[in-house]
């Protein structure tokens, strides 16, 4: 007991000096609760702003400690709702250049094999698969110019159109990233390049990929 407690008690009644004790110490009490809980408080802000969470897959405010609650993806209903607010123009699939290395395409491999198809602007997600997401990821929202698929729909060769500014920025290196994942699923690649490739070389590409009908052979 402090000095100036045992003064008062001496000068108090002894149930009031008892009362006046116990209060006293429960307030020092609640001020070392209060610090601990500040101290507490500072050291987790100290975590989450360094970017260090404690608990995996829980997201962190950027003004304060993290978030107990994910992320919520917007639903069907607010999918809705956002794209009546928005205004949406059509768009050409192809441009002039690539819509006529479509035509001539389509052309000659009707010519090769009738039963054989030429489609534009083909996602990779649609027709290459990987069990390694990471890896999916990577090639998930890029798209080939042109695809040849079979008479089973089965994608054979892409395709793609190197225009005159095709090379600027990373776009070699997109091509790159592509140009391996279609090797690995066994899908060619070829390219057409703007002001070399010939309609004759064309031609004579395609009948060097596309497989002639049985009945032809």
């Amino acid at each position: 007991m402090s000095p100036e407690l045992a003064v008062l008690a001496e000068t108090l009644s002894l149930p009031v000096a008892v009362f006046l004790v116990g209060l006293v110490a429960g307030m020092m009490i609640e001020q070392l609760r209060s610090k601990l809980r500040r101290n507490a408080w500072q050291k987790r802000n100290r975590s989450d702003w360094s970017g260090k969470s404690r608990t995996t897959g829980l997201l962190k405010s950027a003004w304060g400690p993290r978030l107990d609650q994910p992320l919520r993806q917007p639903d069907a209903a607010d999918q809705l709702r956002i794209v009546m607010g928005a205004d949406f123009t059509i768009q050409p699939l192809l441009n002039k250049s690539e819509a006529r290395v479509l035509k001539e395409l389509e052309r000659f491999v009707e010519t090769c094999n009738p039963r054989w198809q030429v489609m534009a602007q083909v996602s990779m997600g649609e027709i290459v698969r990987s069990k390694d997401q990471a890896a999916y990821g990577c090639i998930n929202s890029k798209r080939v110019d042109l695809l040849l698929i079979d008479d089973e729909c089965l994608p054979r060769h892409a395709i793609e159109y190197q225009g005159s500014g095709h090379h600027q920025g990373t776009a070699a290196a997109r091509d790159a990233v592509k140009k391996e994942a279609l090797r690995r699923a066994g899908i060619g690649y070829h390219e057409v390049v703007a002001g070399q490739t010939t309609p004759s070389d064309l031609q004579r590409l395609v009948e060097k990929l596309v497989t002639k009908p049985a009945e032809a052979r």
